[in-house]
């Protein structure tokens, strides 16, 4: 019998999204085929699979033991998160015997099913990072008789999902810093600086709404400034590395001495990036917005509002929420502008200190607040059961949703196929925002930028 070479093998999955790529979830069911081409008969001894997902770290640093001794540290560390092993060829051999028990392969392709579920657990999302990684993968080996085995490995990705429906992340975000720059014995005025944004919770792809207010009193002339940032953090051996990015910035037009500027609503685009790993113990993925004021020979001042990236984007109940809660602020901040109270004054409130020109009385300040927000007619509000239900159960999928969360982590997968970043010392953002590797963050006065 004249014996057949092994031409192909490969793995393929069964589940792909958009574009052609396993993606999965904590919980999920992984299943999909290897493929075998052989030339002529093939004798097999076993045909395994493997499935693993390792979150791994590792970097070195450079260590002075002497005057003239130096040696290397190696900082290590890894997370196993998923170990699955099957036989898909072959069965209990007898070492003595190795020709008992072989499988033969005829000339031709065979396909060989496989499957298994993912762990019930917080997985950490798939990441490829500068000291470190997040990987799951499955391979195939096929094993002969007095030859070396063939083998094949092919990745597949995995979200740990994060619901940015949640009142954490829903939450606004704001605060507010003011500076005085000093020169030797000259202090000129203050420069003052207040921000906001409407959420903490954001998902790629999104436009971040930036409420901002500068005013300049000192003498220079100042740029005010906003960059998203990715803050990447490895632990090893109980030490620490940290490496900053630069994701997405804008600028604002210069500051003359005496001028104030205003952003109402400016707006951030949040590009193709990892979604946020908080609950991994050797990797964490943060994100900062940082607003800030670039002053010219001078320490910038700036906020730092801590966001997260999210696979699960805000559903249309809850955006409709958001709305209503402004309709029902910009309302109130009508009335106070109009010399209205918010409500009627009752037995324990404050006298006036000047009575208004026109007596108010409750009915007049229902009618009022009537006047300014009227409700909608229920016709328009009519909703349907369906709909009720999804909006209940957040996290339950319905068909829209369905293809909203299929977009969005195609959109997210393509944060694995860009080019990597440049960590470098050089500042290759010259003029908008500076990008920084191995930062402290912990700086309150020191922009990241700079």
């Amino acid at each position: 019998m004249v014996l057949g070479k092994v031409r192909a093998l490969a793995v393929y999955f069964d589940s792909l999204n958009e574009n052609n790529l396993p993606v999965f979830s904590g919980g999920d069911l992984v299943s999909g085929r290897v493929v075998v081409e052989v030339t002529g008969d093939v004798r097999v001894r076993s045909l395994d699979i493997t499935a693993r997902g390792v979150a791994k770290v590792r970097w070195t640093e450079s260590r002075n033991a002497g005057a003239n001794t130096a040696y290397t540290q190696n900082y290590t560390e890894e997370v196993e998160y998923l170990h699955h092993y099957d036989t898909l060829i072959g069965e209990e051999r007898d070492e003595d015997c190795p020709e008992e028990g072989l499988t033969v392969l005829h000339a031709g392709f065979h396909e060989f099913a496989f499957s298994f579920n993912l762990p019930q657990m917080a997985l950490a999302t798939s990441f490829e990072g500068k000291h470190g990684s997040v990987r799951y993968w499955v391979k195939a080996e096929l094993h002969r008789p007095w030859l070396l085995p063939v083998k094949v490995k092919k990745e597949f990705i995995v979200f740990e999902h994060i619901d940015i429906n949640t009142p954490l992340l829903l939450a606004p975000q704001a605060g507010t810093k003011e500076k005085t720059l000093c020169c030797w014995f000259c202090a000129s005025g203050p420069i003052s600086l207040s921000a906001k944004i409407e959420r903490k919770g954001y998902t790629p792809g999104e436009s971040i709404q930036i409420f901002a207010e500068v005013e300049n009193c000192s003498s220079r002339v100042v740029v005010p400034k906003a960059a998203l940032y990715q803050t990447q953090t490895f632990f090893a051996k109980g030490k620490g590395k940290q490496i900053q990015q630069l994701v997405s910035n804008l600028r604002g037009e210069p500051l003359q001495q005496g001028k104030s500027q205003s952003w109402e609503g400016k707006m951030l685009k949040i590009p193709p990036v990892s979604p946020s790993i908080l609950d991994c113990p050797i990797i964490r993925v943060e994100y900062v917005l940082v607003v800030y004021v670039d002053v010219p020979g001078g320490l910038n001042l700036s906020l730092s509002l801590p966001l997260v990236i999210g696979t699960i984007p805000l559903h249309a109940c809850t955006s409709r929420t958001s709305s209503i809660s402004s309709t029902c602020s910009s309302t109130c901040s009508s009335l106070r502008w109009l010399g209205l109270p918010e409500r009627p004054e009752g037995k324990g409130a404050a006298p006036r200190s000047e009575p208004p020109s026109t007596p108010l009385t409750r009915r007049s300040i229902s009618n009022t607040c009537l006047s300014l927000a009227a409700p909608p007619s229920y016709s328009d509000l009519a909703i349907s059961e369906s709909h009720r239900r999804d909006c209940l159960q957040g996290c339950d999928r319905s068909d829209r949703d369905a293809d909203d969360h299929s977009s969005l982590l195609t959109y997210i997968t393509e944060f694995r196929y860009l080019p990597p970043p440049l960590y470098s010392e050089v500042d290759p953002y010259p003029d908008p925002v500076d990008v920084c590797s191995s930062v402290d963050v912990r700086r309150p006065d020191t922009c990241p930028s700079r």
